[in-house]
C-alpha cells in the first residue's frame, strides 16, 4: 500500500527540478539576447520597451490572492480528510483534496472577474 507521501514526493521532485530548469534557462536567454542586442547597436528606446512590455505584458496584481485561497482550501481539505474515516486504499481523499482545490480556483476566478468588471 502506498502512502499519500510516497505518490506526491516523485510529483513535487520532478516539478521542482522543471521549474528550476525553466527559469535558469530563461534567465540565461534573455540575458544573451539582450547581449546581442548590444552588440549589434539596438540599445535605443524602441529596444528597452520590447524587454518592458515582453517583462510586463500581464502583471498579476492578484496572485497573492490566488495562492493563499489555494493554500487556504488546501489546508481545510486536508483537516477533513484527517476528520473523516476511510480506508487506506481509498481513494476518497485524493477527491477531497482535488476538489477542494478546485473550489480555491473558482473563488478566486470569480473574485478577480468581479473587480475587473
Amino acid at each position: 500500500m502506498t502512502t499519500f507521501f510516497e505518490v506526491l514526493m516523485p510529483f513535487s521532485i520532478i516539478g521542482t527540478f522543471g521549474t528550476t530548469v525553466y527559469f535558469f534557462t530563461k534567465v540565461i536567454t534573455d540575458y544573451m539576447l539582450r547581449k546581442k542586442m548590444i552588440d549589434k547597436g539596438y540599445v535605443g528606446e524602441e529596444a528597452q520597451s520590447i524587454f518592458k512590455t515582453y517583462a510586463s505584458s500581464s502583471p498579476n496584481r492578484y496572485a497573492s490572492l490566488k495562492w493563499g485561497l489555494l493554500f487556504f482550501t488546501g489546508g481545510i481539505s486536508l483537516i477533513i480528510i484527517d476528520l473523516i474515516e476511510v480506508r487506506p486504499d481509498s481513494p476518497l481523499p485524493y477527491g477531497v483534496f482535488t476538489v477542494s482545490v478546485s473550489l480555491g480556483f473558482l473563488i478566486y476566478y470569480f473574485l478577480v472577474r468581479k473587480e475587473l468588471k
